[in-house]
């Protein structure tokens, strides 16, 4: 999550370094010059923690700490954010480079573990990148969409996208900028540059563009999409020492494996607000029973009330965008403070389709009332990025 409140935020991957793949900095249009680089050349790429003369100590998006001295003559660039080509850098002398700035470097590993010698260092600073972020982030909020793909259309490039009961016709064209969330991956600076026909039916997409009066349709600038999965049941068993846990899960009668790691979100939802959560799924009738003294006392065995649907199926979703908005404020919890039997709702990632272990991008307990209101577990889900309105957070942090 870089920070655990950020990994899932949808910057549009335009405001850092971090879309600087196999390729120096394609995203910056500047894989020619790369190919003109020795072969023999390394890169590391990352924020800066600390300077000391002419060391820089650099916390790598790898998780290292790499001490990288610059050696005279070097190359040092300053890149706006978003820009497109190393023509519009500018150059700056060591001094600079300032602690918290994003950086890339070229040269060569050292003689010792951590250490490198850096020929070009190319930066993008930390208040270049807020200023940009922030500029992004009210774009999302004022262009930007998201939901469910119900339907793609690859010869006119049309996506039909469910947001609750709405549907809303998604157009793309030559000019959309399209990336896809890696599915091994809960960090979101892994997604890479995608295409249309990645996208299936089910997967969960953000979209930003020109939106039609009445909302039913966009024309997209961007996409950014990712398969997916939303898993619900009671926790049957938890290593935390390995970081995972078992539930069988409520759609599928499947018991899988999801797989907690440092970049995981968990958190519990506050009993007041889960029967909330659950008269909405009900379309109010779960509301009013648990106003009278119905709701299954805490501790009790979710099980066999799960086997009774409530009413009000299409309201759910809905109430999911605004429980998923929700879910971002709450304190983070971890492993250890999850048990056997707790009701849970995940949001995961999954590197194979087929496969029973899934990452998990956020785990959500104290939600027993949601799913006795919402039993097959398909009335509520949660999204897998961070959200304000239909906007995704935007940061590199």
């Amino acid at each position: 999550m870089l920070t655990k409140a950020g990994v899932f935020r949808t910057s549009v991957l335009s405001v850092g370094l971090l879309m600087f793949a196999a390729a120096e900095m394609p995203a910056f249009g500047v894989a020619k010059a790369q190919a003109q680089a020795p072969a023999a050349m390394g890169r590391e790429i990352g924020t800066v923690k600390a300077i000391t003369g002419n060391s820089i100590t650099l916390a790598t998006d790898a998780g290292q700490q790499v001490v990288v001295s610059v050696a005279a003559g070097a190359h040092i660039l300053q890149l706006a954010p978003g820009s497109t080509n190393l023509k519009d850098a500018q150059s700056i002398a060591l001094d600079g480079v300032s602690v918290g700035d994003r950086i890339l470097v070229t040269g060569k590993a050292g003689d010792s573990a951590g250490a490198f010698t850096a020929l070009r260092v190319i930066l993008m600073k930390s208040g270049d990148i807020a200023q940009k972020r922030a500029m992004e982030e009210a774009d999302w909020q004022r262009r930007g969409m998201g939901g469910i793909v119900s339907a793609v259309d690859p010869g006119t490039g049309a996506l039909t996208v469910l947001l609750g009961a709405k549907k809303v016709q998604v157009q793309t064209s030559g000019s959309t900028q399209f990336r896809r969330y890696a599915g091994d991956s809960v960090k979101f600076e892994d997604a890479v540059p995608g295409t249309l026909a990645q996208i299936h039916a089910g997967d969960q997409l953000r979209a930003r563009g020109t939106k039609s009066d009445d909302g039913l349709s966009m024309q997209a600038d961007e996409v950014v999409s990712g398969s997916f999965k939303n898993l619900s049941g009671l926790i049957a068993s938890i290593n935390p020492a390995g970081g995972t846990l078992t539930l069988k899960d409520l759609a599928t009668k499947r018991t899988m494996t999801v797989k907690v790691t440092a970049n995981s979100n968990i958190h519990a939802l506050p009993p007041q607000a889960a029967k909330m959560f659950a008269a909405r799924a009900q379309g109010g009738a779960a509301g009013r029973g648990q106003g009278q003294g119905s709701a299954r006392p805490a501790g009790a065995q979710a099980e066999g009330s799960m086997s009774e649907r409530g009413s009000g199926r299409g309201s759910g979703r809905s109430a999911g965008a605004d429980l998923s908005q929700m879910v971002n404020r709450l304190p983070e919890e971890t492993i250890a403070d999850l048990k056997v039997g707790d009701a849970i709702m995940v949001v995961a990632s999954q590197a194979d389709p087929g496969s029973a272990q899934v990452t998990a991008v956020t785990v959500l307990s104290g939600v027993e009332p949601i799913l006795q209101a919402s039993p097959g577990g398909t009335d509520m889900t949660l999204s897998p990025w961070n959200v304000g309105g239909d906007a995704p957070e935007t940061g590199v942090q």
